[in-house]
């Protein structure tokens, strides 16, 4: 497959580009920033989005907004649920663990130990999940981590699950190789799982 993804750079999106040529897929990376090598574009721009989808098998969108502008996730969930739309190809999106409902019954974010700090992406995140869900035209899969995602080791051995919590962590590696199972065998089409040890 030839594979577009967004926030190629970071943390997550490093380890899907990694494990996408793994498997010998053709992987476009994209940053906003000229300098960081790949292609230059903005998820958030729908035009970004058609120029760097079009032609392709599958879209992956791995951005993350800095602190303080947590809005900008949901922005750029919109332009590419808008542009994978124009250009007919599939869109799969790491979320965010906060809608996930732990088997006390309750979400991630409302647990009392669930931290300040994290809540404003939290609030993101449940906005880019409802943004998805209310999507009617776009083919996206929507993949929410356990509340810990940390580099480790990949073992391909994991949990898949729907809208209840499978496990409190996986490794980002881990998580990478439940993204391209997915984006090679399409399971969860138009709708949201999670994935933990």
């Amino acid at each position: 497959m030839w594979i577009t993804v967004f926030g190629a750079f970071g943390s997550v999106g490093r380890r899907v580009a990694e494990e996408a040529r793994r498997r010998g897929h053709e992987v476009t990376a994209v940053s906003r920033r000229s300098g960081a090598g790949g292609e230059v574009g903005d998820a958030r721009v729908v035009a970004d989005v058609v120029r760097l989808s079009a032609g392709r098998d599958l879209v992956i969108s791995a951005t993350r907004p800095v602190d303080g502008r947590e809005g900008e996730l949901v922005e750029a969930t919109r332009a590419l649920l808008a542009g994978v739309a124009r250009t007919g190809v599939r869109l799969l999106v790491v979320g965010g663990a906060a809608t996930l409902v732990t088997p006390q019954g309750h979400t991630v974010e409302e647990a009392p130990d669930f931290p300040d700090g994290l809540k404003p992406i939290a609030r993101a995140c449940a906005e880019q999940l409802a943004v998805c869900r209310a999507d009617r035209v776009a083919d996206w899969t929507y993949l929410s981590p356990p509340a810990v995602l940390e580099p480790g080791g990949r073992t391909g051995v994991f949990r898949l699950g729907g809208d209840e919590q499978v496990g409190t962590t996986i490794s980002i590696e881990d998580f990478a190789v439940a993204l391209l199972d997915e984006a090679e065998t399409p399971k969860h089409q138009r709708t949201r799982f999670t994935v933990g040890y």
